[in-house]
């Protein structure tokens, strides 16, 4: 059964999300900031609208994916927000990734208004987004999740109701905890082996087949060794993640050491204008640390 969905937000990720949508036979009505992204999405069937309360209005199920905590505010509750449009019993469902406080506070102020929320932020980058292969990790009622399934299905592989609203959030600040650390194991494991003179690539294909092997050391481990930092997932928006992280381990008393140094690290790259690096590029500061000619 087809059900007519709304999208916000067709950027890196949302687009080919929104066009794997149209390709399941669902209607989709679409806003973007960008003139560019909307015809993008135009082209591929979708209706495009003027606001994001006009999205509302003509859709039973919204999901939106935006850069951060704010974004998503305006888009849910700003001058031409979502609830101007949406009506009682309207899905919204945020597939970005932002704080979980902020997500459970959205989700009862739409509560109040008789809309439904689920958070379902998404792990498995652009490629994930294109080929339908997407991690969503998903926080609300279960008969909602249940509800929406079918158009998870149609962006996703692994796709886990986590708990109440907000835990889906919890689950991918957790996954960003777990790929932050781990860039930063295998940027410093290859940092290591050059500065002894062992060939990197020769490393990294013996730790491959041991317990060190991992998606990881397979893919951010492959860009280190090419020097290719062209992203995946930008510098930028994995400071943003580990920010929003750190922020909510010093709301509860958390201790997260090492989350904490690579979130510094990250800091680091966003200070010498690396934004738009894949976050591999993390070795790049070792490298001047080191005094190998990181640059």
């Amino acid at each position: 059964m087809s059900i007519t969905v709304g999208f916000i937000g067709p950027g890196i990720m949302g687009c080919p999300m929104a066009i794997n949508l149209i390709k399941g036979g669902h209607p989709l009505r679409a806003f973007a900031r960008r003139a560019q992204a909307l015809q993008r999405l135009t082209a591929a069937g979708a209706t495009g609208c003027a606001s994001p309360a006009e999205v509302a209005a003509q859709a039973d199920i919204i999901f939106t994916i935006v850069s951060d905590t704010p974004d998503v505010e305006a888009v849910l509750f700003g001058a031409q927000g979502v609830v101007h449009g949406a009506r009682p019993g309207t899905v919204v469902v945020d597939m970005s990734t932002i704080s979980p406080t902020a997500t459970r506070t959205f989700a009862a102020r739409l509560a109040a208004q008789g809309i439904e929320m689920l958070d379902a932020p998404v792990s498995g980058g652009e490629t994930g987004a294109i080929n339908a292969t997407l991690s969503i990790m998903v926080g609300g009622k279960p008969e909602v999740f249940e509800r929406v399934r079918p158009l998870f299905e149609c962006m996703g592989k692994n796709i886990v109701h986590v708990g109440d609203s907000g835990a889906g959030q919890v689950a991918k600040a957790c996954n960003q905890i777990v790929v932050a650390v781990t860039i930063e194991a295998v940027a410093e494991a290859l940092t290591f082996a050059r500065r002894n003179g062992a060939d990197p690539a020769k490393v990294r294909e013996a730790l491959m087949g041991g317990f060190a092997g991992s998606k990881i050391m397979e893919v951010h481990g492959k860009r280190i060794l090419d020097n290719d930092f062209k992203p995946g997932f930008k510098v930028g928006l994995h400071q943003k993640d580990m920010r929003i992280v750190m922020e909510t381990a010093h709301q509860l008393g958390v201790a997260l050491p090492a989350a904490a140094l690579v979130t510094q690290h990250l800091n680091a790259l966003m200070g010498s204008g690396a934004a738009d690096l894949d976050s591999a590029a993390l070795v790049k500061v070792l490298e001047r640390m080191s005094g190998m000619g990181g640059d």
